[in-house]
């Protein structure tokens, strides 16, 4: 089985099995976003529940 290209552009699985993805809305505007809201929306978010087996699924090789 292939991985899904389009879910491992957005989304890893750590070496623990956890889920990480990548939050959005930094690609522009961010002149208005405070220095706080892009510190936050930079960090990696844990994926869980449905969308997180999900991913894996489409993750696996």
């Amino acid at each position: 089985m292939k991985t899904n290209s389009a879910a491992s552009k957005r989304a890893r699985i750590t070496g623990s099995g956890k889920v990480m993805q990548a939050g959005s809305a930094m690609r522009h505007n961010l002149e208005h976003k405070s220095a706080r809201k892009r510190r936050a929306l930079s960090a990696d978010a844990v994926l869980r529940g449905g969308q997180a087996k999900k991913l894996h699924q489409l993750l696996q090789k």
